[in-house]
């Protein structure tokens, strides 16, 4: 009986210490909210570069990422009425409005790459080879050639709007101005379709490139360029979000793993980069 007993003893003993062993220590203790709602642009997501990026995230943290593509401008609304954790957007005049208001914090550089005027192979306005993106837009309206424009709010629609106002044209409400309300990725593809103009950044383009039968005619103006950073909701503001959660997903997408598939994606897929890696940077450098 004595055999028994001492037998029992040793058996919960040890059961109790191997549960122990392989209970999750604080270091890797699964987050209190798991769930983050990322307010994104359609570009990072018509790219596919957040299908390259969010699962490593997920793996490393434990994390769940809840991610909503709409235009820069959607996305800053989210975050100022508290409906996201954290933005990864491209309209740096807004982005600086939205955290000198209060609502957003720790605004960081991301990456970049570029805006291109895209058309039909067939050209009608003759803008390929143009230097200047305003004389681009000057000629397209000179020859009423079909511009299709996101008219979404988005970093892309506030872009194509600042390049617009440099010309002095007047170009709303002209028939050959036309507003899709759709993403990046759709619009595209309602260019195509119609053998239309359009501005996209490099990186969609690119992925899509093979079905669409758009060709890159004005590339390389600064006035170009195509800058994302990512910004968590500030907490202080709203007390609920997951500010944690939203700290570890910023931290990652700055931090090396991430920058190294930034740098890297695409180029084995479409032979070029659609996006260049920048955290870390002086804003200076980029113009900002």
């Amino acid at each position: 009986m004595k055999l028994f007993k001492s037998l029992a003893v040793s058996f919960v003993a040890f059961a109790f210490g191997a549960v122990a062993a392989f209970a999750p220590t604080t270091a890797t203790a699964a987050p209190k909210i798991k769930t983050i709602i990322l307010a994104t642009t359609t570009s990072t997501q018509d790219s596919g570069l957040l299908d390259e990026l969010l699962p490593k995230f997920e793996k490393s943290t434990g994390y769940f990422v809840k991610t909503i593509s709409v235009g820069s401008g959607q996305a800053m609304k989210m975050g100022e009425k508290g409906e996201a954790d954290v933005l990864l957007v491209h309209s740096p005049d807004a982005e600086k409005k939205f955290v000198e208001q209060g609502f957003g914090v720790n605004r960081r550089l991301v990456m970049h790459n570029d805006f291109i005027i895209l058309g039909p192979a067939s050209d009608p306005a003759k803008i390929k080879g143009v230097k200047s993106s305003k004389e681009a837009l000057e000629k397209i309206a000179a020859a009423n050639a079909l511009f299709l424009s996101r008219g979404d709010n988005s970093g892309t629609h506030a872009l194509e709007k600042k390049l617009w106002k440099a010309t002095g044209l007047k170009y709303e409400g002209n028939k050959w101005y036309q507003e899709t309300g759709l993403g990046m990725g759709q619009t595209l593809g309602v260019a195509a379709e119609k053998k239309g103009y359009t501005i996209s950044d490099r990186g969609t383009y690119l992925s899509m490139k093979k079905n669409l039968g758009l060709d890159i005619l004005v590339e390389g103006d600064a006035s170009l360029l195509n800058v994302y950073h990512v910004i968590e909701v500030n907490p202080a503001k709203w007390p609920k979000v997951n500010a944690a959660g939203a700290k570890s997903f910023a931290d990652f997408v700055v931090g090396k793993k991430a920058q190294a598939i930034i740098k890297t994606y695409g180029i084995k897929k479409y032979g070029a980069p659609l996006f260049f890696p920048d955290a870390g940077k002086d804003p200076k450098t980029l113009g900002l």
